[in-house]
């Protein structure tokens, strides 16, 4: 195995790591007793980035060559069919305050704190990073996209069901009303009820995320070298 293959997968290991421990009560409690939560989040900032670096680093360096399965056809254009529902969700939940987001807690104490696509999941972000790295796993069959976009996946999965236990030892009954009305997995909520689905609040991001795809499309062979169609 390359040395390539080694550091991207010692830095998505690491990018995995750093989020789940870094943002558990203990280690922020204490982190942001001494630093503030300004230098928390500095500190946050800056460990994410450099294993965001090194996995990129890696990753371009990685020969793309061991497959472990041939991808035909039908998984190479999968992305067309799940990235608009991947750049909705990430739009709905950047345009949208969401209350397991920093500073956003009072959003709870909203009389709807569930609006857009908080509707469709309570970790929208979350859930549209994890679909673009399931996608792309996919796609590209190799070794070292897993160790890549595996990264992203266990931690957008995994980290939001990390959060929610935080959130709700943090905020107690206001989480717990909160998680009622809502769901982690995508359109449970509505499915069973306990949720309305909304056409007006999804115009924005549905905009948004159509319109991020498309420019992504376009622009997508001269960024990564890959002409995803």
């Amino acid at each position: 195995m390359s040395t390539a293959f080694w550091i991207t997968g010692l830095a998505s290991a690491a990018f995995f790591v750093s989020h789940l421990g870094l943002s558990s009560a203990a280690v922020r409690g204490q982190l942001a007793g001494r630093l503030g939560e300004q230098g928390f989040q500095g500190l946050y900032s800056l460990v994410a980035l450099l294993a965001l670096g090194t996995m990129i680093a890696g990753y371009i360096q990685a020969p793309h060559t061991d497959f472990l399965w041939v991808p035909g056809h039908g998984l190479r254009h999968l992305p067309l069919l799940i990235m608009p529902v991947a750049f909705i969700l990430i739009a709905g939940g950047a345009l949208v305050p969401n209350p397991s987001a920093v500073g956003m807690a009072d959003a709870l104490d909203r009389t709807e704190p569930a609006r857009g696509a908080l509707r469709i999941t309570r970790h929208p972000v979350m859930w549209g990073v994890a679909l673009w790295a399931a996608v792309h796993i996919l796609a590209n069959g190799d070794l070292a996209s897993l160790l890549f976009f595996g990264g992203f996946l266990l931690t957008a999965i995994l980290g939001s069901l990390h959060l929610d236990r935080r959130m709700a030892a943090e905020q107690g009954e206001r989480w717990q009303h909160f998680a009622a009305v809502t769901s982690y997995v995508p359109f449970a909520a509505l499915a069973s009820g306990r949720q309305r689905w909304s056409w007006v609040e999804l115009r924005r991001p549905a905009a948004w995320g159509l319109g991020i795809f498309a420019l992504l499309l376009l622009l997508h062979p001269h960024l990564f070298g890959v002409r995803p169609y």
